[in-house]
């Protein structure tokens, strides 16, 4: 895969952003996507890789006796009717006392657990990631998936399946969810579980996704909002203060919990703007208050910080468990959004415009344009959470192509942000210049999600765009690849195996292929 990692607000980037991959020689590395997840006959395990990247001891006997220790250690009252929780996900060396102390609170077992956690990497604009899967694996052991409900949340357009967002350390980088999920297996011994990944989402779309993740809760449900709290230092890039540094932080974080007492979600997300109080899983604890009512009560469990535990508080990262008693009530189900994904000619002009626009604007001021900026207003087919690339053409020749191949935002921005990476990120190529535009064609493919095939024989050329992974390696050819090059099936994943760094015969043996679909349109040759 090439990515580039984007550490700063896209306004304020110009060309750092997630570049997911090529349309000729881009890598990707991922799990199958699909609207639907497998059938709990067909098991799908997503493996917690957390261990291995030195989170936990990977041995289940080491870290069930830490985890017990911890619960032993952890100071919390027993709490009727709790059906939320705020835990921190850090390292069990800083956090984990703080987060058992919040999980020892419960008075109850559960037979599901939603668990939100926030994306700290990778960009998801509006969207909220769910996994294909049956399963999560632990070194605790197996958890089943909630395979149903994850279905029903497929329904709606905010809710996707984005590989990355579900990995830590093959492709990934989020441990939001899995951190949690030991704690909670030592705690609930039998539950199926619904983990979500949330994007860098508005309050808009934090209220959808509360409204409807509330009409499918039902009484045996236990939701977590995932989240560590300000996170102080010149490491966090969040040097608000100097002195009496201890003191600050804590009045910044009690300053968020008024908001958190008050199941005030929209308030909440505003002091963190305000404040610019750095609490990275803001997202997920907005739609854990947005789903809670009164008489629903949240009492505080456990404060701490880094600082105080290393006695450093050059650079300090605070923890609050927080537990929400109540009642989830039956509240009436959300129709999931008509489907309004297909583009009209019209709306296929408008991203051509868009593509093209951006790239001037792009590379005169040197900074990511919205699509107020360029006088566009995207139509809800614009707006539908959709991958795309974007593909540049001189002379009949390629000039840049790169793009996304599962929906990370809305089909627009892939468009804004792919028009602009395809102008200067694609290593294959010089950057374009402003004097080239006008000589620039311009093609958008805009995808389905993509599916697995159980075998080659199933990819269907001229039709299916194509995804080939084996042993680590992967490469994407869109649809329109094969036949403007003459290939038929065979030399088709012949050259794809090449481009993932295999031999050409790789794709023969023990591949596996994901295949996508793209409605592909174009601005006429000059």
């Amino acid at each position: 895969m090439r990515k580039q990692i984007d550490k700063s607000n896209h306004r304020g980037a110009f060309v750092r952003v997630l570049v997911v991959s090529l349309c000729v020689c881009g890598l990707f590395a991922g799990n199958a996507c699909s609207k639907k997840t497998p059938s709990s006959e067909q098991k799908n395990v997503l493996r917690s890789r957390l261990a291995e990247m030195g989170w936990y001891p990977s041995d289940p006997n080491i870290l069930d006796r830490q985890i017990e220790g911890l619960f032993q250690k952890a100071e919390a009252q027993s709490i009727d009717n709790v059906i939320g929780l705020i835990l921190p996900h850090a390292g069990y060396a800083y956090s984990g006392r703080t987060a058992t102390a919040g999980i020892k609170a419960i008075n109850g077992q559960y037979k599901q657990i939603v668990v939100i956690g926030p994306t700290h990497r990778l960009p998801m604009e509006d969207i909220l990631s769910v996994p294909r899967a049956t399963h999560y694996q632990t070194p605790l052991g197996l958890i089943p998936l909630d395979v149903e409900l994850i279905d029903k949340l497929l329904e709606y357009s905010i809710f996707c399946h984005v590989p990355q967002a579900h990995e830590y350390g093959r492709g990934g980088q989020e441990h939001s969810v899995q951190i949690e999920l030991p704690l909670l297996q030592h705690k609930q011994k039998d539950f199926k579980l619904v983990p979500i990944v949330a994007g860098q989402c508005s309050p808009e779309t934090v209220e959808k996704a509360a409204a409807i993740l509330k009409s499918l809760v039902d009484r045996d449900t236990l939701v977590v909002a995932s989240s560590d709290f300000v996170h102080y230092g010149p490491n966090y890039g969040y040097v608000p203060f100097k002195e009496d540094i201890p003191e600050q932080i804590k009045k910044l974080d009690m300053g968020a919990y008024e908001h958190i007492a008050q199941l005030d979600g929209r308030g909440f997300l505003e002091y963190r703007r305000t404040t610019g109080a750095t609490i990275c899983g803001a997202v997920p604890i907005a739609i854990l208050l947005s789903m809670l009512n009164k008489p629903a009560e949240a009492r505080l469990v456990q404060y701490t910080t880094s600082g105080e535990i290393s006695g450093d508080y050059t650079n300090s990262v605070s923890y609050l468990s927080v537990a929400f008693s109540g009642i989830w009530g039956e509240f009436p189900e959300i129709i999931p959004d008509a489907n309004n994904a297909e583009l009209t000619e019209h709306d296929k002009q408008q991203l051509l415009t868009l593509a093209r626009k951006t790239m001037v604007y792009a590379l005169t001021n040197r900074r990511v344009p919205e699509a107020s900026d360029l006088d566009i207003t995207p139509s809800a087919a614009m707006q539908s959470p959709r991958a795309a690339f974007v593909t540049l053409k001189k002379d009949g020749q390629l000039r840049g192509c790169i793009g996304d191949i599962f929906p990370q935002r809305p089909l627009y921005k892939s468009v804004i942000l792919n028009a602009i990476h395809a102008c200067v990120n694609d290593s294959r190529f010089k950057p374009v210049t402003l004097d080239e535009c006008e000589d620039i064609v311009i093609e958008i493919s805009a995808l389905t999600p993509p599916s697995p095939v159980e075998s080659s024989d199933q990819i269907r050329i001229g039709i299916d765009g194509v995804v080939l992974n084996k042993d680590g390696h992967s490469a994407v050819f869109l649809p329109q690849v094969a036949p403007e090059q003459g290939w038929n099936l065979d030399q088709t994943l012949s050259h794809l195996s090449q481009k993932a760094g295999l031999p050409a015969d790789a794709w023969k043996e023990e591949a596996s292929f994901l295949v996508f679909q793209a409605d592909v349109f174009g601005e006429n040759e000059k």
